[in-house]
């Protein structure tokens, strides 16, 4: 059977051949564990992803979430996999043993993730909120609480969610409504509508855990005064039972896509008896939230790169198979024989754009992986520091970048099929609907844009930033011995330059009543960022495999060009390592050789968009 999920090749490459993840058993958090065991935990996530969760992802988006008589039922066929997950340990993989985790870097976890989320996205939502909601209880709350909740949310014994979003407060939270009413006993009335709350009920578990973002009567307005809450749909009574906490849902939405994901609108507190329990201090709520925020979107950046690896795979096995026209050198030859569709050229040019750009991303979200490993493990301040920054200025690309070329990647993939690719029958159209969502959940991509601008880039007075151009230097310093790789080096240096150019151009901008063009111009900004940032990860790919080719090369005798192309069709891997230096040198030419123009596009500092008037985009 052909890979249709993720290219575990790839992944194995990016672990142990570019980040070389192996070493860090060398620190004593991670001595108990091997590349073995790294190897036999993604084996496993294959196993379950491939046998488990792939067979319900279309029987699951057909079926979809049922709201009946106030009850949400997920697709039956997820309860199997769903438990199998839990009783795997997956859901708590990379977290400490002490509460009930395994213990494994976080980028392995990672790694596993990726499988799971190519083969069943709607599924994976369930334990993905349950972990952000116990990982907020490890920190954040008493010996009690965690007690009580953070030990079944890591089990996946009870399910956990995220509630920020109201009606009239989206994008906007601090505009929320939802209140907390001081009760005698020290806890609180939670009063207030919540929408779009993914998994916010469903019967995957016996209880949901909530946690709501609300304000305490009398504190401040805006983002300031918010608090955030625990709030189970059961609580516990004073006999130690569960009981009903007043929580409802009142509507499960109709999607574009992940229709096996429950999303939905929840009322807490219609008849006055909804309690919610203060994690943390008071008016931190925002704070204590962000705080899960790196790794929600580093797992929806993953949505983007599953969905989009997923479709990749289809295309490709797709087009080996589909016969259709002539080969492009006997168009005149009515007798010619019809050729699988991957001879032609123009499926070729999209099959290399979804390769390099999968391979790209997957590069860059493991190395945001690995940073958060290498921060956790620091031994100093200083290199927790630098490791931590990296994370920060990377997670908005991750997500935003990851999220937004995942779907283009998923499109190219209907357009290999051609009009297969447009009906229910195949997988891809299902990859596209499902992936659409990613831009705009856990902050939209407009959002990052302005993380990354307003926020990463101008952070510490540019230090961030600062720091990784400094990375970025002593790696063109290294792949510049390699004679092969001159052409895409000078690409991608050359992207490089233009991004700062962008930078500096920002924060002139900043100083003057124009203060508005970096907001203006920060989307297109965090795409050049996103260029200039996957360039470097296949471009470090490259060197890596085109050290090993031509130790393959050497092994073989092989030293003239035919010799070498023998090589390259009878040895897998040495097949393996050219389609890397391919993927580096096709983004280099066709990607970052745009940086310059799209550079230019934004230092116009063009403002017709913000001249013209309203009523001038379209008459009423």
């Amino acid at each position: 059977m052909p890979q249709l999920l993720v290219d575990q090749r790839d992944v194995k490459f990016i672990l142990y051949e570019q980040l070389q993840v192996q070493k860090l058993c060398e620190h004593p958090r991670f001595s108990e564990y091997s590349q073995d065991m790294f190897d036999m935990v993604i084996e496993q996530a294959r196993k379950l992803a491939e046998n488990e969760f792939y067979p319900a992802n279309r029987i699951g988006d057909r079926e979809g979430v049922k709201f009946e008589d106030g009850e949400v039922k997920v697709p039956e066929c997820y309860h199997k996999p769903y438990r199998l997950y839990c009783e795997g340990g997956w859901l708590s993989i990379s977290d400490p043993i002490e509460v009930g985790g395994q213990g494994f870097p976080f980028i392995i976890g990672n790694a596993a993730i990726e499988f799971f989320s190519a083969a069943n996205w709607s599924l994976m939502m369930y334990p993905g909120l349950t972990h952000g909601a116990a990982r907020l209880l490890e920190k954040y709350g008493t010996p009690e609480q965690q007690e009580l909740y953070m030990y079944k949310l890591f089990s996946g014994e009870w399910g956990g969610t995220m509630c920020l979003t109201e009606p009239n407060a989206g994008t906007d939270v601090g505009a929320l409504t939802t209140k907390a009413i001081r009760r005698p006993d020290g806890n609180f009335n939670i009063v207030g509508q919540k929408i779009f709350i993914s998994s916010g009920a469903h019967n995957l578990t016996e209880n949901i855990v909530h946690m709501v973002l609300a304000r305490i009567e009398g504190a401040p307005k805006g983002t300031k005064g918010i608090s955030i809450f625990i709030v189970p749909r059961l609580r516990y009574a004073e006999d130690g039972s569960l009981v009903d906490n007043d929580v409802v849902c009142t509507n499960v939405e109709e999607k574009l896509g992940i229709h096996g994901s429950a999303t939905c609108g929840l009322s807490f507190g219609d008849n006055d008896n909804c309690i919610g329990y203060l994690l943390g201090e008071e008016n931190r709520g925002m704070r204590i939230m962000f705080d899960m925020m790196n790794e929600a979107r580093h797992f929806v950046g993953m949505q983007g790169l599953a969905l989009g690896s997923a479709a990749y795979l289809h295309a490709l096995n797709y087009a080996k198979e589909r016969l259709q026209g002539v080969h492009f050198t006997q168009l005149k030859n009515p007798e010619a024989p019809r050729v699988p569709i991957i001879e032609h050229p123009d499926v070729r040019r999209m099959l290399m754009f979804m390769k390099s750009t999968i391979e790209g991303i997957r590069a860059l979200l493991y190395y945001a992986a690995y940073c958060m490993d290498r921060a956790a493990i620091a031994e100093s301040e200083e290199e927790r520091d630098k490791f931590q920054g990296y994370v920060d200025i990377l997670i908005p690309v991750c997500k935003a970048y990851g999220s937004d070329m995942g779907f283009r990647v998923c499109e190219t993939a209907i357009q290999v099929y051609g009009g297969y690719g447009y009906c229910v029958d195949c997988p891809v159209e299902q990859y596209l609907r499902d992936c659409k969502i990613a831009s705009i959940y856990e902050g939209t991509n407009g959002i990052q844009a302005l993380d990354l601008v307003g926020r990463k880039i101008a952070l510490r007075r540019g230090l961030l930033f600062k720091n990784i151009l400094g990375e970025i230097e002593r790696f063109i310093k290294w792949v510049g011995t390699n004679y092969h790789l001159k052409d895409e080096l000078r690409l991608f240096t050359q992207a490089k330059d233009h991004l700062v150019e962008c930078t500096k151009f920002f924060a002139l901008k900043g100083m003057t009543d124009e203060f508005f063009i970096p907001i203006l111009y920060a989307t297109p900004y965090l795409e050049l960022f996103g260029d200039v940032a996957v360039g470097l990860m296949l471009l470090w790919q490259a060197a890596v495999a085109d050290q090993k080719l031509h130790e393959i090369y050497e092994d073989c005798s092989a030293k003239d060009k035919k010799a070498q192309e023998e090589v390259l069709r009878r040895n897998p891997t040495a097949a393996f390592y050219q389609g890397k230096i391919a993927s580096a040198k096709f983004f280099a030419n066709n990607v970052l050789s745009l940086a310059g123009g799209k550079a230019r596009a934004i230092m116009t500092g063009e403002k017709s968009v913000m001249d013209i008037p309203d009523n001038s985009l379209a008459l009423p």
